[in-house]
């Protein structure tokens, strides 16, 4: 099995458009969306949930008020300032278990806390976990992890060859769980000073993986002269560019009619990422 991971060093590049249009180039493949925090594959694939699993990120204190003598040393203490008036405020609370530990009485318990949940459906296009991470929840990273797993497991079970995943942006601990075993990352970027930076960061940290690593830029021709900054940029750090792929209005008219651009009559932008698919298809070896 080959797993391709698709990231950006900023949100907004196109990356979730672009993973759902490869999922209906590959055919039949496992896909998997690695953006818990902000989940929206689904969105475009439309998957029917079949299984539904709790996700236990954290664990949150909680004041037993029949215990409680109320002295105050775990709300002076705490540096979250989560404690008021003797209760925890859940979304303040990081686990910490330093008021669990001062509690002279021992009045403060850690329970394990429901962060989110994660799911295994169907799509058109093949099986697809994916998961949603509850508001101001932490632990994303470990969310990612079990995201994946699942999915390899799938990829195993139904003897499939190819695991897409859409990764999250930016470089933290979700986009490290996301890299972590894959083959190649495929870095979308747009051309804007933004871009160039964060096309900079990301590749070092996928570098880190030794995966194979490639660009696609989106929306080049709004910025041409950005364009030829990011390729020099990745020939200087020894990274192919495989495709450019225009500014089209019909990916947009796509991402508002809720399916993949290419499920749309053939476009410029259409042919591009047909060109980038051929292209990541023969540096993955599938």
């Amino acid at each position: 099995m080959k797993e391709l991971t698709i990231i950006s060093g900023k949100g907004g590049t196109g990356k979730t458009s672009i993973l759902g249009a490869f999922a209906t180039l590959a055919g039949n493949s496992v896909i998997c969306d690695c953006d818990v925090d902000a989940a929206n594959l689904h969105i475009l694939l439309r998957p029917e949930i079949k299984e539904t699993h709790p996700f236990y990120g954290e664990k949150k204190a909680d004041i037993l008020p029949l215990l409680c003598t109320q002295c105050g040393l775990c709300q002076d203490l705490c540096r979250f300032q989560a404690i008021k008036e003797f209760q925890v405020n859940l979304y303040a609370c990081e686990g910490c278990a330093l008021c669990q530990h001062v509690c002279p009485v021992g009045a403060v318990v850690l329970h394990d806390h429901l962060s989110g949940h994660w799911y295994v459906s169907e799509t058109q296009w093949g099986p697809m976990v994916h998961a949603k991470l509850g508001i101001a929840q932490g632990n994303s990273g470990l969310l990612v992890n079990v995201v994946r797993k699942k999915a390899r497991e799938l990829a195993k079970e139904k003897k499939l060859s190819l695991l897409l995943s859409d990764g999250p942006p930016g470089i933290g601990c979700p986009v490290i769980s996301s890299l972590a075993g894959t083959d190649m990352a495929l870095i979308v970027t747009e051309p804007t000073a933004s871009g160039i930076h964060d096309l900079a960061r990301i590749a070092k940290v996928a570098g880190t993986f030794g995966c194979q690593r490639a660009v696609c830029i989106n929306k080049y021709n709004l910025d041409e002269t950005n364009c030829q900054r990011i390729e020099d940029l990745a020939g200087q750090m020894g990274i192919p560019v495989l495709g450019k792929i225009p500014f089209d209005p019909n990916v947009t008219e796509a991402v508002l009619k809720g399916i993949p651009v290419t499920l749309l009559e053939s476009s410029e932008a259409v042919s591009s990422i047909r060109n980038l698919w051929e292209q990541v298809v023969n540096m993955l070896g599938v």
